[in-house]
């Protein structure tokens, strides 16, 4: 153990005598540089940042519960873990899975617009860079690549189809790093049925995801290559460019506008984009289209925040939050999620003046 890690060691140990103790503020700084990864493996086990902010709360609560039962046979990291991702287990047995359209039902026709929203929360939410404190370009270090990696959106949509053990499994093992052993000790399992559901987990979520991570993707275009691409669609966008979008997608390109269950594919997007988006209708002024832009990132991808004119309040208001996916240097997939409400998560602005 190098110096530094046995002073690490040796500090926790002191906060923790201190927690078992009764010392909230000690519990607390036990804790809180553990938060912001116990966080993100709630978002991953359920796809939503409001329901991994619900589950974080209730496992620390539990945790803090549990301080005088904990006799450091495993680190404080593992122990953390186990109650978190069991209370995930628990959430999960009471709540509906969460998906993106593409795997709700087929592609809709773009000429009927973007349909109703679904009432019931059952769609997969963006995750804000910032909370794993990525904020460096996209060829970043290579803790941050995996980082980035177990927040792909793909990645958070594919893990939301697997059983929920399973699902606990591939994280716990292929994201975190954890042995079969502290896994099987973690959910109550052998090391045997761990192995097991490991490698049906990796088959099913293999089936799901694209040939090259977006972490690969962007690496390769690079962080300037990538910046121009985005800076021309956000351009495109607020000037409600259709051909100019449609130089930057791929022939093959979706679109989906998460709560709506609609999507479109291909020539869809564009004659949606013709008739809808750009038009005026989807504001209720054909033709008095007013956006405004501005660059963000969501699941270790680029994201663009759109804003929208509201006369009555005499300013742009939040609208949509796209999350780009990238196939080579071609924008791949749209993901908007017409959701106001996630602004404020990514450090947006309530409004932008006139």
């Amino acid at each position: 153990m190098s110096a530094a890690a046995a002073t690490r060691d040796a500090r926790e140990q002191v906060l923790l005598d201190a927690a078992r103790s009764g010392d909230e503020d000690a519990y607390r700084r036990l804790i809180e540089p553990r938060r912001a990864e116990l966080h993100a493996h709630c978002y991953r086990m359920l796809g939503s940042v409001h329901d991994a902010e619900d589950a974080l709360q209730d496992a620390l609560l539990r945790a803090w519960r549990a301080l005088p039962r904990f006799e450091r046979r495993s680190s404080t990291r593992s122990w953390l873990y186990t109650i978190t991702t069991n209370t995930c287990l628990d959430l999960i047995a009471r709540r509906p899975k969460r998906v993106l359209p593409i795997d709700y039902g087929p592609s809709s026709d773009p000429h009927d617009g973007p349909g109703v929203p679904l009432v019931e929360s059952v769609w997969v939410e963006p995750y804000p860079d910032e909370r794993l404190g990525l904020q460096a370009g996209f060829a970043a270090p290579e803790a941050r690549y995996e980082q980035r990696e177990g927040v792909e959106l793909a990645f958070i949509a594919a893990l939301q189809h697997l059983p929920a053990r399973q699902r606990a499994v591939l994280i716990l093992r292929a994201v975190l790093g954890f042995s079969a052993k502290e896994t099987a000790g973690t959910l109550d399992m052998t090391v045997a049925s761990v192995n097991s559901a490991l490698q049906r987990a990796r088959k099913t979520v293999d089936e799901r995801l694209p040939p090259a991570s977006q972490q690969a993707t962007l690496r390769t275009l690079g962080d300037e290559r990538l910046r121009v691409i985005v800076e021309r669609y956000m351009d495109a966008w607020e000037r409600g460019d259709v051909q100019a979008v449609v130089a930057l997608l791929a022939a093959d390109a979706t679109l989906t506008m998460p709560p709506m269950a609609t999507w479109f594919h291909g020539e869809g997007v564009v004659v949606f984009l013709e008739e809808w988006a750009f038009s005026g209708r989807a504001y209720g002024a054909e033709g008095h289209r007013r956006v405004r832009v501005l660059p963000a990132r969501a699941n270790g991808q680029p994201a663009v925040a759109t804003y929208s004119w509201d006369a009555a309040q005499d300013c742009y208001l939040p609208t949509v939050l796209q999350v780009l996916t990238f196939a080579g240097a071609e924008i791949s997939e749209i993901t908007g999620f017409v959701d106001p409400s996630v602004f404020p998560g990514f450090g947006l602005p309530a409004s932008l003046p006139g």
